[in-house]
Order: C-alpha cells, then structure tokens, then sequence
C-alpha cells in the first residue's frame, strides 16, 4: 500500500532536508570562523554541476539565468543579517533574530515556486533549476561574507 504520493515524498524529502539545513547553521554559528569555513561550502557544492552533463536535466539557458537571479535576489537577507564580531582572539558570526526566520521565509518561498514549476518541468530539470537557484544563493552570500570577514580581521585585533 503506497501511503505517500511520489509527489508528495518530492515535496516532503527537500522539506525534512532544508530544515535540517536550517538547524546546521544555526549550530555553526557557535564555530568560529575562518576564510576556509566561508569559502569551502560553495566549491564543494559546485561538484553538483556535474549533473548537467546529462540530457535530462537540460532546460533553455535562459531559465538557469533566471534561476541565479531568483537565487541572488534571495540571498540579500542572508547578506543583510550576517554580521562577524570577535569573541576573543577569534572571529564568530554574530548570531541574528532574524537569521532563524529568514531561513525559514526562504524555504516557504522556495516551497512556493517548487509548487509553481513543478508540473512544468521533469524532476531532474526541476532539481537543476532548484540547484542553481541555491547556488545563486550561496555564493554571493558567501563572496559576501568573505569580504566582511576579510575587513573584520585586517582591523587591530580587540583584547
């Protein structure tokens, strides 16, 4: 007996994922931080480019464009809360009121045009689509970080 649709398990399997993702950042917000840990999450997730060397996951160009906008686009409140401060001789990403509930924003928004596409496109073009669009995300995201991070640790270090 099949108690979950597959439609409903493609909605319910990136639900379960992204809000487990919600609850690794909000622990790593008690690491500290180095430009290894801002750099490293991006390079890693770029290997996930690999998948569109297979045809199924061809879609116009265009909507990858688009795609990377709407990512970019959503990234600014990530940019906009993220703030670094030093807790002693190490730097530590300051934690945000904010942070939990814009994370928790993007995933309904990014649940809201899942529901939009999603009988517009196969899975794998949908799950192409939905990469770049986090990759449209993390990356400026992170370049951002990277930059306040760099501008926090060229200031004299506070005892």
């Amino acid at each position: 007996m099949n108690m979950l649709s597959s439609s409903a398990l493609g909605m319910l399997i990136p639900l379960l994922m992204a809000t487990a993702v919600i609850f690794v950042r909000m622990r790593a917000q008690k690491k500290p931080v180095s430009a290894r840990r801002i750099i490293l999450p991006p390079l890693f997730m770029s290997t996930g480019f690999a998948m569109f060397h297979f045809p199924e996951t061809a879609t116009p160009f265009a909507y990858h464009v688009t795609a990377f906008l709407i990512g970019l686009v959503l990234s600014i409140p990530l940019i906009l809360t993220s703030r670094f401060e030093f807790v002693g001789q190490e730097v530590y990403l300051k934690r945000s009121r904010a942070f939990f509930l814009i994370l928790l924003g993007l995933l309904v928004i990014r649940t809201a045009i899942k529901l939009v596409v999603n009988d517009s496109f196969t899975v794998m073009q949908t799950a192409g689509l939905f990469f770049v669009l986090a990759y449209g995300m993390i990356l400026p995201w992170r370049l951002a970080m990277l930059y306040m991070y760099r501008q926090l640790v060229k200031k004299p270090v506070r005892t």
